[in-house]
């Protein structure tokens, strides 16, 4: 039984990303500051770390076979201050570099190391109709500067270790994310639709982006792949689809205008409003096959769950 840790394995991603493997018989190891005080699950088991103090637990990284690192602080959850902006890029470099570290000075046999990056790497459309590929350079915006620190954290080969970088567009998931923030407005009638909601957002459904860290491990996939299903949609199409399937035809579209969003949010609305079209092609040209390459069969399946 092969032995996986995940660093950030508590959120949206990493509580679908244990099931996943458990469920495929591997044993799960997630690092965390207080091991003790986690629940007790079959075959997942608790590793302590500390960024601040770069410590993390030996035992773990020698015993483990695959690593994947999705730590980072909640881009969109906090106003942008400066030292929140901050957070933002820290919380992901150390996590990085502490792994990284880790496995030249720890004795180990890991196999591959499978990192989170995200496409704000790429910032805005800027050519009608195209879509961005990894070979693109990066944005000079705060988020696209954010990324590509990001992923210089981590060397392209550590030792005989294999490195791999997803960058994953909006994730579509049953808890979180972009759908909780319709439940409770499309629950009374309402289906919020952002400024004239044309922007274009490249997005994944949960399973499909555990599925592929899963590929990745199990795969030769090396280097940096987008982490997008192939039909991105408007904000506008979301969000109308997703109030068709909960309401029917008993809803109200909102348009919320751009003006008041960036009153509310600051420089976090840049990104709401932006367009962001991303290519999967290539992650599907080493083998991945989607479950959800729809908008309409993710849709179903967050509903129907």
């Amino acid at each position: 039984m092969q032995t996986i840790i995940i660093a950030g394995g508590t959120g949206m991603i990493g509580s679908v990303l244990q099931n996943e493997l458990v469920n495929k018989g591997y044993k799960v190891t997630i690092l965390t500051r207080n091991p003790e005080k986690q629940p007790k699950k079959n075959n997942i088991q608790y590793a302590q770390w500390n960024l601040e103090k770069e410590s993390i637990d030996q035992d773990a990284i020698k015993s483990a076979d695959f690593i994947v690192n999705l730590t980072g602080a909640n881009v969109m959850g906090h106003k942008w201050t400066e030292s929140y902006k901050k957070e933002i890029i820290e919380s992901r470099t150390k996590s990085t570099l502490l792994l990284a570290k880790s496995l030249t000075s720890i004795p180990n046999n890991v196999k591959a190391i499978i990192n989170s990056s995200a496409i704000g790497y790429y910032g805005e459309d800027k050519v009608q109709g195209y879509s961005f590929v990894e070979n693109d350079s990066p944005d000079k915006g705060f988020l696209g500067e954010t990324c590509r620190i990001w992923e210089e954290s981590l060397p392209d080969q550590i030792n005989e270790t294999r490195v791999c970088r997803l960058r994953t567009g909006i994730v579509l998931g049953k808890e979180g994310g972009f759908i909780e923030q319709l439940k409770l407005p499309v629950k009374f009638g309402i289906a919020p639709i952002i400024s004239k909601g044309k922007q274009v957002i490249s997005w994944i459904h949960v399973k499909d982006l555990c599925r592929m860290i899963i590929f990745a491990m199990e795969n030769n996939i090396i280097g940096n792949f987008n982490a997008v299903a192939p039909t991105p949609a408007t904000n506008k199409e979301i969000t109308i689809a997703y109030a068709q399937k909960i309401r029917n035809k008993f809803f109200v579209p909102l348009h919320v205008p751009s003006f008041v969003l960036k009153l509310m949010m600051g420089q976090r609305a840049i990104e709401i409003l932006k367009s962001t079209r991303v290519s999967s092609i290539k992650i599907k040209n080493a083998g991945f096959i989607f479950s959800y390459p729809s908008l309409e069969s993710a849709l179903d399946e967050i509903i129907n769950e």
